[in-house]
């Protein structure tokens, strides 16, 4: 299964230039948040395959106007040709602005999907927007990583964890890191790997 992954910045290269051949094998979108909802709609549009959505720090927005043809999975699991998505978004709570969490408010969300968790006997991607505590994260408030995403992945050894809210740009950041079994991929902007 081919996955195209976005956050933070709008590809102009997508949008602006958009390519359907290029796009053509993709089966599954996946945004870790601060998107326009316009744009994922233009994505769920031109690629058609479904297209799942985290909020980022920056998603008050959706409240107006939340993305057309796309799901969002927020505290959920859905299940997608036999994978497994666990969506958790919003960063660190810095500003008291909307989908920003304490440490502690995080860990609350993780265990209200305690159920949910057991029924489908864990999670195959954990999608989130803030990456996890030391694990391509930053320094400031705003970006300093979960610490309660480390004890996801060790307790439930996901394939991928996909996040964004690091912008590549910002210089040390990386694309690809590995934490034990899982390999985690930076969206920023946009990635396409194969599941």
């Amino acid at each position: 299964m081919k996955i195209l992954v976005v956050s933070d910045k709008e590809s102009s290269y997508i949008w602006d230039h958009f390519d359907r051949e290029r796009f053509k094998d993709i089966d599954l979108i996946l945004s870790s948040g601060d998107l326009k909802s316009e744009y994922l709609s233009f994505l769920v549009t031109m690629i058609k395959a479904p297209l799942f959505y985290i909020h980022g720090n920056h998603d008050g927005r959706y409240a107006v106007k939340e993305p057309l043809g796309c799901t969002a999975i927020d505290d959920k699991i859905v299940v997608h040709n036999n994978i497994r998505i666990l969506g958790l978004g919003g960063s660190q709570a810095y500003n008291n602005g909307p989908f920003q969490y304490t440490e502690k408010e995080m860990e609350q969300r993780v265990k209200k999907l305690k159920r949910a968790l057991k029924k489908n006997d864990g999670f195959d991607i954990l999608l989130t927007h803030s990456p996890a505590y030391e694990l391509g994260d930053g320094d400031d408030l705003c970006h300093i990583g979960f610490k309660v995403f480390i004890s996801l992945l060790d307790k439930y050894s996901p394939k991928y964890f996909i996040h964004g809210h690091q912008h590549l740009n910002y210089g040390l950041q990386k694309r690809y890191l590995t934490y034990k079994d899982t390999s985690i991929i930076n969206a920023y902007e946009y990635h396409i790997f194969e599941y």
